[in-house]
């Protein structure tokens, strides 16, 4: 799964590397503690790119409230297309979800929560597979969530379940753009592609903000996925 994550790059560049036109009211960046039902930057194509904001957490049209059910922040890849949540949007509103890196943990023998900081071997933003859906009727709100998949054999060793991480040659396809076809895209990402450390536990906190978080603490630091 994928419940955290982090964005560092300012919307012009984000709009630049995706080709994307910037939407008026972006969320702020940069943000080291990406929550649940916090607005995101998600890139989404119809006539052309746009980069816009939207809730995390997908919210299916039947629910009356924004708490009318569980939060659906992921959508497995492996049920996406049969679950009455997702599978029109998984065929119609695909989008994608630019981030710097994202948080899983492990936990110690005392059961203690161990917080990782996940990013790109090489630096480079990553793009998480999502999924869109406007929701509402008076005041519609966008919301999305984040496809997931297996792990691969490396990320395994913290958690079970990893984002599906597209190339930039894969966007076109997930978007739309490409055709159809895009079931394979929502794979594990390449075993060399990801690399981690350990952070301080005070990520553990959804009110915890500032650069620190990414830090590395010098408990197991270093390593590739």
């Amino acid at each position: 799964m994928c419940g955290r994550f982090a964005v560092t790059l300012p919307p012009d560049a984000m709009a630049q590397l995706f080709q994307a036109v910037p939407g008026n009211d972006l969320p702020d960046v940069p943000n080291y503690n990406i929550c649940p039902t916090n607005r995101v930057h998600v890139v989404v194509s119809d006539d052309s790119r746009r980069l816009t904001a939207m809730r995390w957490g997908f919210l299916p049209h039947w629910y009356k409230a924004e708490n009318d059910g569980p939060l659906l922040i992921n959508a497995r890849a492996e049920t996406i297309a049969e679950k009455p949540a997702f599978r029109a949007a998984v065929r119609e509103r695909r989008c994608l979800i630019p981030v710097t890196g994202f948080y899983e943990w492990t936990k110690d023998a005392e059961g203690n929560r161990l917080p990782w900081y996940i990013h790109a071997a090489e630096g480079a933003p990553l793009a998480f597979a999502g999924i869109w859906q406007m929701w509402g009727h008076d005041d519609p709100v966008a919301t999305c969530a984040i496809v997931t998949t297996a792990a691969n054999q490396p990320m395994s060793a913290i958690h079970h379940r990893m984002p599906v991480i597209l190339s930039p040659g894969d966007w076109p396809l997930w978007l739309g753009e490409a055709g159809h076809g895009a079931a394979p895209l929502m794979r594990a990402a390449p075993d060399e592609l990801l690399a981690w450390h350990r952070v301080d536990r005070a990520v553990n906190s959804n009110r915890a903000s500032g650069a620190e978080l990414i830090a590395p603490n010098g408990e197991g630091a270093g390593g590739h996925l």
